[in-house]
């Protein structure tokens, strides 16, 4: 690990290339050396030359592979640079990003420990970005989590779905057609598990953006609010007033 944080850039390549080689001949092994192996490579992932980026996201791809759910520990370190590679500049870094992402999704998906809770806080510091990739990669995880039947999303909707609406609004199609599949998929996912909704938590929310100017926006908002009071009923009686601001013109 000393060559992967040399003032070298050659040798930061060369450096990060041997960790990946460490991480396949330790195989089964592996976990015993994470400590060693994880941080150089996660400091690489801000470094000013492309091809270090990319050759870091090559030998952390490598060390997920064998290491499968014990990466777990580095989590939210590896999550906060996947985050930043979402917008890198450099085409051949962000597809590196991309595939160490979706392994990441799998080694969670099949974890029984993995921690939601945490995950949420890492949401939430995130979640108001104005850079469309990174909306494009939050919005993108909050989708594969809500797939995992283990991971019950839907209690911690207040955390996002506000941001989720800010994010409906981007002026990508692409981004805007995603978010709104989301959001569907979470709403049908409220309808499946009443007991477990704070609705008090995310009513006004709703009622503001159901008075948006942006068409999309206001209609999926509408619709979120018609399922509130479907199945939340008398409980939303204390916030008449902002679902009636919300109605009427």
């Amino acid at each position: 690990d000393d060559f992967a944080v040399s003032q070298n850039p050659n040798s930061r390549k060369g450096g990060l290339i041997g960790l990946a080689a460490t991480a396949i001949a330790l195989g089964k092994h592996i976990n015993d050396h994470l400590s060693h192996l994880v941080p150089p490579v996660l400091a690489c992932f801000c470094d000013q030359d492309s091809r270090v980026r990319y050759y870091a996201c090559e030998a952390l791809y490598n060390i997920s592979k064998a290491s499968r759910g014990k990466l777990l520990m580095f989590f939210n370190r590896i999550f906060d640079g996947l985050s930043k590679l979402a917008a890198d500049p450099d085409p051949n870094v962000k597809n590196g990003a991309e595939l160490l992402d979706r392994l990441m999704k799998d080694i969670v998906s099949e974890s029984s420990t993995f921690n939601i809770e945490a995950f949420m806080d890492l949401l939430r510091e995130r979640i108001y970005t104005s850079n469309p990739f990174v909306r494009q990669f939050l919005v993108s995880w909050v989708r594969a989590l809500d797939a995992v039947p283990q991971f019950d999303v839907i209690p911690h909707l207040p955390v996002f779905i506000d941001g989720l609406f800010v994010i409906l609004s981007d002026d990508s199609k692409e981004i805007r057609k995603m978010c709104q599949a989301v959001l569907g998929e979470l709403l049908g996912g409220v309808k499946r598990y009443n007991g477990t909704v704070n609705y008090a938590a995310m009513i006004n929310i709703v009622a503001l953006h159901s008075q948006s100017a942006d068409q999309l926006i206001q209609f999926t908002a509408l619709q979120w609010m018609k399922e509130f009071l479907n199945l939340a009923g008398r409980r939303l009686l204390p916030y008449t007033s902002s679902m009636l601001a919300a109605i009427l013109p």
